[in-house]
């Protein structure tokens, strides 16, 4: 029972840790940019990669150390959260379409999960 509240506390802080960061990224990206689609998806891609990478960086000033520690299952958050950060990411992006709004790139599954890829590597690698 507790390997299973660990599991679950460590997908969570996770999972919030890197959907707030994506939500404070677009919505600065949606202030600066008025043509989102402009640049070339590949750009993006490495853009929001390197957001990503940028944004665990900067998390691990704020949580140095990781939410929970688990020898059994170190090292999932690097794929499970991303994946659900993605979904979400996509789900916002059919709501803000459904809505009217603009919907940039982040508000899809790849690009959504590249950004939750970089953060959750960054804070694998250098979490105390």
């Amino acid at each position: 029972m507790e390997i299973i509240i660990e599991f679950i506390c460590s997908f969570f802080g996770d999972f919030l840790l890197q959907v707030v960061a994506e939500l404070v990224i677009e919505f600065g990206l949606q202030r600066l940019s008025e043509e989102p689609e402009k640049c070339k998806p590949f750009i993006s891609f490495v853009g929001y990669g390197l957001l990503g990478l940028a944004a665990g960086g900067l998390s691990l000033y704020v949580f140095p150390h990781p939410f929970v520690r688990s020898a059994r299952f170190h090292g999932i958050s690097l794929i499970i959260s991303p994946l659900f950060t993605g979904l979400a990411m996509s789900g916002m992006g059919n709501l803000r379409r459904r809505q009217g709004k603009l919907v940039l790139r982040i508000d899809s599954f790849i690009y959504g999960f590249i950004f939750a890829f970089g953060m959750s590597l960054i804070r694998f690698l250098y979490t105390r």
